[in-house]
């Protein structure tokens, strides 16, 4: 798998952003589920969840992020997560990563849009991080392998 030094556009991090968020969804509809049943068929106060609803949103990102670099939304869009040096984050990296990110979208999104005038293309959670995204090249490795 050849991996190319290029930028990854806001577009594509948003995209990757929304197929993540729709697993999210349907983990929290689980949990909501469980909730719910677990009460009875009562209602459930949706402060109660909140915690529960966080931790499962760190766990996922932290385990995709750590092994194997990429959510299922970066493995459509080509792309993967990896720290300064090259090589696959640790679990505190991750975990950072997570918290800093939570910071990006807080501030109406504006750690993301840093990405369209940072001169490394780099998210304010990226670069407090230590941590860069990069394009995945698949199609130069299908052609090596023709050869």
């Amino acid at each position: 798998m050849t991996v190319q030094l290029k930028r990854i556009s806001l577009w594509r991090r948003l995209a990757a952003a929304f197929y993540d968020l729709l697993l999210l969804l349907a983990l929290y509809f689980l949990v909501g589920w469980i909730a719910v049943m677990s009460n009875d068929g009562e209602a459930v106060d949706g402060r109660l969840l909140f915690w529960p609803l966080l931790l499962i949103a760190w766990g996922f990102f932290a385990k995709f992020w750590c092994h194997p670099g990429q959510t299922l939304g970066m493995q459509v869009w080509k792309f993967r997560i990896v720290n300064k040096y090259g090589t696959a984050l640790t679990f505190r990296q991750a975990s950072a990563r997570f918290l800093l990110s939570l910071i990006s979208w807080a501030c109406v999104g504006l750690g993301f849009i840093w990405v369209l005038i940072d001169r490394d293309g780099l998210a304010w959670h990226d670069r407090l991080s230590h941590t860069r995204l990069e394009f995945i090249d698949h199609q130069a490795k299908s052609e090596s392998k023709g050869r």
